[in-house]
């Protein structure tokens, strides 16, 4: 890789996606921390937007006015410089803001074993709408076929039995090789 495309990966944002739950907000804040960039965790910009939860916006105003919001707060986002963000586990089923990411920005797959994440299921099944009133089975179903749309990525980091503070020191590491 050149020195001009190292500098200009330098001053990318960086775009955390993977499945609810995985920790990308955990992650996302240690990594900015550590970069001194700011961090933006887009479901938490919309719910202040709103003020009220995903799922009350979801229950009121339907999922598809939060996906059109979030498309265009990421769109706007992912164009400016040195910031960490962090999407949501289903804003990369809208391929424009696959796209955008991709081409503008530096995407960090969060990958965690389906075992690992049932393990946290407790945690965070009352926050997110999309797994209410679904079975285990129906949300092992949804996290596998999301797996498809998280294979679009710059940097794959598997968590399994890893601290946050370690994934996010190994993903600064990672990012000088890119």
């Amino acid at each position: 890789m050149g020195v001009w495309s190292i500098l200009e990966n330098r001053d990318k944002s960086i775009v955390f996606i993977g499945f609810m739950g995985v920790g990308k907000t955990t992650i996302g804040k240690l990594v900015a921390s550590k970069l001194n960039r700011d961090f933006i965790d887009i479901d938490e910009v919309i719910e202040k937007e709103y003020h009220m939860p995903v799922s009350k916006i979801f229950t009121e105003f339907g999922e598809t006015e939060f996906r059109d919001r979030e498309k265009s707060l990421i769109a706007n986002l992912a164009k400016q410089p040195q910031k960490v963000i962090s999407v949501g586990g289903g804003a990369f089923l809208q391929e424009e803001i696959r796209e955008i990411c991709l081409e503008s920005c530096i995407v960090i797959f969060i990958e965690l074993s389906l075992e690992a994440w049932k393990d946290r299921l407790g945690l965070i099944i009352d926050s997110r709408p999309v797994l209410k009133g679904k079975s285990v089975e129906e949300m092992e179903e949804l996290f596998y076929k999301r797996q498809d749309i998280y294979i679009n990525h710059h940097l794959k980091i598997s968590t399994d039995s890893k601290d946050a503070n370690e994934i996010a020191d190994q993903i600064i590491v990672e990012l000088h090789s890119i």
